[in-house]
């Protein structure tokens, strides 16, 4: 009985002590250490909704651009050219009566100022002067989407001719594309902010008919 008592007096030993505090400490690492990648995973799949959000908004002002495809104001036809990650048209994009000369395009990185995972939308306004021109190049340049991750394997742009759904061994169509032929044109994105990280690409696509095409049988 007073060996029993003497033993609970002790206590703890100085090598209980050190494996206590330990286990305590390597206990509250991996607690530490699983919060904050609970956090990161969190804050990713965040940023990642985010992007997600403001490239569907953007794809759907896109969409519209595209319908309200039409010929321009001296009366050139409304597709200039259409390739893989680069198109060209003619659109009333912001409603004021003039047609804009639009240029959408997906950087490469060739250009130093421009962002490798970037959409952008290249802007042009008529001359305000009679008869009427449009200047080479671009204008004003918007930032339609970010963190765009798409391969050449998989082109923001196809390309689809008349004779689509019943014709699938000619369409899409090759680019760069006959503008003459184009009826249909399809948008596909893929969204990541880090694509070293999970979780996977976020992608999205749309099919948009260029309405005022069906006039045109050929360029005139």
């Amino acid at each position: 009985m007073q060996n029993k008592k003497n033993f609970l007096k002790k206590g703890f030993t100085l090598v209980e002590t050190i494996v206590a505090i330990a286990l305590f400490t390597v206990g509250t690492q991996a607690t530490v250490i699983l919060f904050a990648k609970i956090m990161r995973s969190k804050a990713y799949s965040m940023e990642m909704g985010k992007s997600a959000f403001v490239v569907s908004r953007s794809m759907g002002d896109l969409t519209q651009y595209l319908r309200r495809t039409r010929q321009s104001d001296v009366g050139l036809y409304p597709i200039v050219t259409a390739d893989d990650n680069d198109l060209v048209f003619y659109s009333d994009y912001d409603k004021n009566g003039k047609t804009e000369r639009l240029h959408i395009y997906f950087a490469d990185g060739a250009d130093a100022d421009a962002n490798a995972d970037t959409i952008y939308m290249g802007v042009r306004e008529p001359s305000g002067t009679f008869p009427v021109t449009y200047a080479s190049g671009d204008g004003e340049i918007i930032t339609l989407a970010e963190h765009i991750v798409n391969t050449p394997s998989d082109p923001v742009f196809s390309y689809y001719n008349k004779d689509y759904p019943g014709d699938l061994a000619h369409n899409p169509v090759a680019t760069p594309a006959v503008v003459s032929e184009i009826r249909l044109v399809k948008i596909f994105l893929k969204i990541n902010i880090d694509p070293n990280n999970a979780p996977d690409n976020i992608q999205q696509e749309t099919f948009v008919e260029l309405r005022n095409l069906n006039d045109y049988d050929r360029i005139y």
